[in-house]
């Protein structure tokens, strides 16, 4: 059990948000604090995929700077 002292301001946001969703205050800050705590704890797209970003490198570093001349140069080399 956990006593929780809250602002006045909040304490009264939480006690209307409560009656407005029919559940209990004691509900309603179990279900946010479960809900905020997922949230810390789930990956970033970024934390997901880093292991397979890159992986099919082809070991060029300008391909986003200079893709359009290395495109160009792609499109002349199969019409020769």
């Amino acid at each position: 059990m956990i006593t929780l002292e809250l602002e006045p301001q909040l304490e009264h946001y939480l006690q209307n948000t409560a009656l407005m969703l029919g559940i209990t205050e004691s509900e309603l800050i179990s279900k946010s604090l479960s809900e905020y705590l997922n949230k810390l704890t789930k990956s970033s797209p970024w934390e997901l995929g880093k292991n397979d970003f890159g992986k099919y490198s082809s070991g060029q570093g300008n391909l986003s700077t200079d893709r359009k001349q290395l495109l160009k140069a792609k499109i002349q080399a199969k019409r020769q």
